[in-house]
């Protein structure tokens, strides 16, 4: 097998086994980073939609106050959470694979009842008084991701929730005075929640993963040529000078020219060698002849 054959399997060998390490490496890092960007993208929707309550809270509600007492209707558009939650909707029309709710244990509107983990969840922020918790659940289509943030009972939503002879009475007209009430000042009453599928930040990590090692492999065989190269030059070319120039001399022919060396490494050293063993040969067999 040919010198060169064998110093490119070697190198394949090395560079097959730095890049399999390498990836699996990178493999987890990507993953992690993914998900982190997909909890990022989460957190900006989270305040988001936090300030969507704000706006709401702040200068949507006291104008349409006014109205709501001049037709005699509750307009849901003026309650916070309503409002956050619509204004998601349109947005998930950019963003299809994220859903936001805001989970509540007794909502007016029965379509922000928190079902069991979210319960879960919300009694986390209850126990343990964090103001941020992610985490992954099993659903039917997979593993899903969620970013979830608390939401505490304070002076405004006691106007509609603290008591039933409290609320609007367009309100109580639309809901009733079976949810929704009872809430307490500075109680963990829901939790805002953002959920994604795993899907999404394992496709991200996918598709980095496969970039990174078309470079990697792009990057190993151009090194692979230019080493290939080089080893040509600094030893295949003179080593087989030296091969050539030992066949014709075990063949009986005396005249080679001398191998013609330049610098002082280890090739050099060793055609300077042959040389002198070439020229010493030589005059000793001539001495014999004689």
């Amino acid at each position: 097998m040919r010198l060169l054959i064998k110093f490119n399997l070697v190198l394949i060998l090395v560079f097959g086994t730095g890049i399999g390490i390498a990836g699996y490496i990178s493999r987890n890092f990507l993953e992690r980073s993914a998900r982190e960007e997909v909890l990022q993208q989460a957190r900006l929707m989270m305040g988001a939609a936090g300030g969507m309550r704000t706006y709401t809270s702040v200068q949507i509600g006291p104008l349409l106050q006014a109205h709501q007492a001049r037709i005699k209707t509750f307009l849901p558009q003026t309650v916070p959470a309503f409002s956050a939650t619509e204004v998601f909707n349109y947005l998930r029309s950019s963003y299809p694979d994220y859903t936001y709710k805001e989970a509540t244990l007794n909502p007016t509107n029965l379509r922000d009842r928190a079902v069991d983990w979210e319960a879960d969840v919300i009694e986390s922020f209850r126990t343990h008084a964090a103001k941020e918790f992610s985490g992954e659940r099993e659903i039917p289509g997979g593993r899903s991701l969620f970013l979830a943030r608390p939401i505490v009972a304070d002076g405004p939503c006691l106007e509609c929730h603290s008591t039933p002879s409290a609320a609007p009475a367009a309100m109580i007209k639309i809901y009733g005075t079976n949810n929704g009430f009872d809430w307490k000042l500075g109680d963990t009453v829901g939790a805002q929640i953002v959920s994604v599928p795993m899907s999404v930040p394992l496709t991200i990590a996918d598709q980095a993963f496969r970039t990174l090692m078309i470079y990697l492999g792009g990057v190993a065989l151009a090194t692979l040529i230019l080493l290939d190269l080089a080893m040509v030059l600094i030893v295949i070319r003179p080593v087989s000078r030296l091969v050539a120039a030992a066949d014709e001399i075990s063949n009986g022919n005396f005249n080679v020219p001398e191998i013609p060396v330049k610098g002082s490494d280890e090739i050099s050293q060793l055609a300077r060698s042959f040389n002198r063993m070439y020229v010493s040969m030589v005059k000793a067999i001539r001495l014999l002849e004689s």
